[in-house]
């Protein structure tokens, strides 16, 4: 039995060239079980099978993002982003305000008013959640570039 090798773009086929029409063939039946892995993931979704509407691919992400953050270097990796990115936002908003020479007091009295919001609303709850670790975070950051924005125009 002589087999043919057909290429497509995506992946290796092999084909018989002896046996019946080579056209439809079952390609999970055929390719070895590596490119099964990589290529056939991806499938419609049947009748009965999980959610199609937008609606309820919504209420899934809560439990996506809990599974997908079980591992504790990516709860590290998005704490560090975001005490850099409070750290970010404090830099930009020491800029801009500080550039323009208006709303000077107002603006630090809303930075202010927010950092003490989320320092109450995250050490009044009894258990701390990821996302209100993260909001802590941001709020570190935040108020750590506020401090070293401070420090540079003082010098």
């Amino acid at each position: 039995m002589a087999l043919g090798l057909v290429s497509y773009s995506t992946s290796l086929t092999r084909l018989s060239l002896e046996s019946g029409p080579k056209f439809p063939f079952n390609r999970s039946r055929i390719l070895p079980q590596s490119y099964k892995t990589r290529y056939l993931k991806i499938r419609a979704v049947q009748e009965s099978e999980g959610p199609r509407r937008l609606v309820d691919i919504i209420r899934i992400i809560p439990d996506i993002s809990k599974n997908y953050f079980r591992r504790r270097s990516r709860r590290a990796l998005f704490g560090g982003i975001s005490l850099l990115g409070g750290f970010y936002v404090a830099q930009t908003i020491s800029l801009s305000f500080g550039a323009l020479g208006v709303n000077d007091v107002i603006a630090a009295v809303i930075c202010v008013l927010l950092t003490e919001y989320v320092t109450r609303f995250y050490y009044s709850r009894p258990k701390v959640t990821f996302s209100l670790a993260l909001l802590n975070n941001f709020k570190m950051g935040f108020t750590y570039g506020l401090f070293i924005d401070a420090f540079k125009l003082a010098s």
